[in-house]
């Protein structure tokens, strides 16, 4: 099995710079312990966690702008974790989960790429019961809905760990999933909006995905 390949790379967001150290490309592979395996993370899957995808770039951009005081953020999924650590500079109370083994690494190599305080990580799956995470103000994510089933276990998910009063926003690709997901948060007691994101210049090509926001003040 051949080294990993890296690429370091730096994207701006208004006057701050984020550093990043990503996989090269989605070929990259080095289960060399099995542990993705283990988790059900085959070859073709398991790089997608370690590269920047324009959603994460959408999510981390909305995250350079939004009120945080006072806030505790989830970042669910967050793979690279790009909203994590733009949060992170702007010195939020950020959390990050992956289900990924590999993503805690990359964060916190990432964290000191970019001299911030640790961002705490949990390595957890929708599915995987109490996480000891507690619960948050505001949860986000980008491009979570890859299977229909997801749907179900994402918002699942989300209803452990949200405050009463909660915020969700998350991003999506326009996989063809997130109107099922959306009917299961309108149960949970959410309102639901969507839109399409502005000013994504910042893109290689257009995006043709949409913000998701869900909103229960319980």
């Amino acid at each position: 099995m051949a080294s990993l390949r890296f690429c370091y790379q730096t994207l701006e967001f208004g006057d701050a710079d984020i550093h990043l150290r990503t996989l090269r490309d989605n070929q990259q592979y080095a289960d060399t312990d099995g542990a993705a395996l283990a988790l059900g993370i085959s070859s073709a899957t398991w790089p997608l966690f370690g590269i920047v995808w324009p959603s994460g770039n959408v999510l981390a951009h909305l995250m350079c702008e939004r009120p945080i005081g006072g806030l505790r953020i989830l970042e669910v999924g967050c793979g690279i974790a790009l909203a994590s650590l733009v949060l992170n500079q702007r010195h939020a109370d950020i959390t990050a989960t992956d289900y990924h083994p590999e993503a805690g690494n990359f964060l916190r190599e990432n964290v000191l790429l970019n001299h911030g305080t640790p961002i705490p990580f949990k390595r957890t799956g929708w599915a995987d019961g109490n996480s000891g995470l507690g619960v948050f103000d505001l949860i986000i994510g980008s491009d979570l809905l890859y299977e229909a089933e997801h749907a179900e276990l994402l918002s699942t998910f989300i209803e452990q760990h949200a405050a009463p009063h909660c915020h969700v926003i998350i991003v999506d690709p326009g996989r063809g999933n997130h109107a099922r997901f959306s009917k299961k948060m309108q149960v949970l007691g959410y309102s639901h909006t969507q839109e399409k994101p502005q000013h994504t210049e910042y893109l290689e090509k257009a995006f043709k995905g949409v913000v998701l926001t869900y909103q229960r003040l319980n």
